[in-house]
């Protein structure tokens, strides 16, 4: 089974039916891949809902996140500290090397310093890129 961690961002598009991202949501919750994230991520994931859908919402889809069985709850104990642009990024790459995750899906510029890492080594996709391994096609832009 797949191993991924979300970056915030996609993970809010994706969580909306009307996103050409809600396959990555969708597939979650069928039991396709295995999100992982730790507590500093949970706490991003639930401020940045707050902040774009109503607090009932919200608090659903954490209940969800934080009982889902595809949902591993990650324990890192060791701060990479990769990327020198936005350090707040790094709680992700930590988990993903923590988890032993396939790979980080994110559409921010700031991940791709990782590409040039040869250890730890951390892949890093796109959400499109995420969509299209699950769906054996490329999501269409929005007009």
């Amino acid at each position: 089974m797949l191993k991924v961690v979300l970056d915030t961002n996609v993970l809010i598009v994706a969580v909306s039916r009307r996103s050409r991202h809600f396959p990555i949501f969708e597939a979650l919750l069928q039991g396709r891949y295995e999100l992982c994230v730790t507590t500093d991520i949970l706490n991003e994931y639930a401020e940045k809902l707050e902040e774009k859908y109503r607090p009932d919402g919200m608090e659903n889809f954490m209940q969800f996140l934080e009982r889902s069985p595809d949902v591993v709850h990650i324990t890192k104990y060791f701060y990479w500290n990769l990327i020198d642009n936005d350090p707040d990024d790094d709680k992700f790459v930590d988990c993903a090397i923590a988890a032993n995750a396939n790979f980080i899906v994110t559409d921010d510029g700031d991940f791709r310093v990782l590409a040039k890492i040869d250890f730890p080594k951390v892949q890093v996709i796109s959400a499109d890129d995420f969509v299209e391994i699950l769906t054996g096609k490329r999501p269409e832009k929005r007009k």
